[in-house]
């Protein structure tokens, strides 16, 4: 389990994914040298990294939540083979081990290649593919339960601006507006890898200067077009019960009810989407007698929620980065 320090780590990078190791310990009052050797260690023991991500509705591209029913043999392999593929993230084995959950990224108008691949298997039984239609809660919204470590203050502290200079922005090329262009397609998919890369590193993959690299991603996420997430075990934080939730909610009173279960400390996703149920929800909570407890007195009191599936989460495949990341040294 996690001690003060290692969630005021975690809440640090929750508010800012990039912020230096020193400016972190002045916050938490320890040493650089502290967080430091906290942060390999929740990286080697409860797998925390940083991502960059894009804004769903810049990145030029559709999510879908695709659902892949199959047979208990084949599952584990075609789920670690869905989570290699770079346009997959969130893959979960879930139902008993017999259906695999991803979330799918394929340009406007186009189908993933996933549901073509796997539509050949003599092993899948079924397969559902639903637009994500729009995020009440994830994203740039991180679950509750990792947010309880720093006060107020502290949190200003650590948003302050940068005391460097400061330099124009650096627009996109024209004709993009405000879509984002291939070269910061190229700088999101090294923060993938690691939202805590090094200018060098992300000049590298974009084939800008250090300095431009600088600017262009402080406007990008000053503009909200990519902003940073937290990856780590949620058993660290005591949960040992995940499940997602499918509901089926009228349209009439969709907005509504996802903005009330976006308020909920128990959930860390809540999205509409296309298809026979609209509504879904990924629960987080510290045993089956919590979920219980979550599903009969606060789900049960939303009379607006017609039809509900439960669906446990047994493991976790695949986050919101890349699979793997190459350990560095920390920043």
């Amino acid at each position: 389990m996690l001690d003060e320090l290692d969630r005021g780590l975690i809440h640090a990078l929750h508010v800012d994914g990039r912020a230096p190791f020193s400016r972190i310990a002045d916050v938490l009052g320890v040493s650089t040298q502290t967080v430091a050797r906290r942060y390999r260690r929740l990286r080697a023991e409860s797998g925390l990294r940083v991502v960059g991500l894009a804004d769903r509705d810049r990145s030029g591209q559709t999510q879908w939540i695709v659902r892949i029913t199959t047979t208990p043999a084949a599952a584990q392999a075609l789920a670690h083979s869905v989570a290699r593929r770079p346009e997959t993230s969130w893959v979960k084995l879930t139902s008993g081990g017999t259906e695999i959950f991803a979330i799918v990224h394929a340009p406007h108008a186009a189908q993933p290649l996933v549901l073509h691949d796997v539509s050949r298997r003599g092993d899948i039984s079924a397969v559902s593919a639903h637009y994500l239609l729009q995020t009440y809660l994830g994203g740039p919204t991180a679950w509750r339960g990792r947010l309880r470590a720093l006060s107020d203050e502290q949190q200003r502290q650590l948003r302050e601006p940068d005391p460097s200079p400061r330099h124009e922005p650096v627009p996109p090329p024209e004709g993009e507006g405000p879509a984002l262009s291939p070269a910061d397609h190229a700088l999101v998919d090294a923060l993938r890898h690691d939202g805590r890369a090094g200018y060098a590193e992300l000049a590298a993959a974009t084939g800008w200067s250090q300095a431009t690299v600088a600017r262009r991603l402080a406007d990008l996420r000053a503009r909200g077009a990519v902003f940073l997430d937290v990856d780590v075990d949620a058993a660290a934080f005591g949960v040992t019960t995940q499940a997602l939730l499918w509901m089926s909610v009228p349209p009439a009173h969709l907005d509504r009810v996802a903005t009330a279960l976006a308020g909920h400390d128990e959930l860390a996703v809540v999205v509409a989407t296309t298809g026979p149920t609209n509504l879904l929800a990924q629960a987080m909570c510290s045993d089956p007698a919590d979920l219980h407890r979550y599903l009969v007195h606060r789900l049960g009191a939303l009379e607006q929620i017609r039809a509900l599936e439960t669906t446990p989460v047994l493991r976790t495949l695949k986050a919101a980065g890349h699979l793997s990341a190459p350990v560095r040294a920390p920043r």
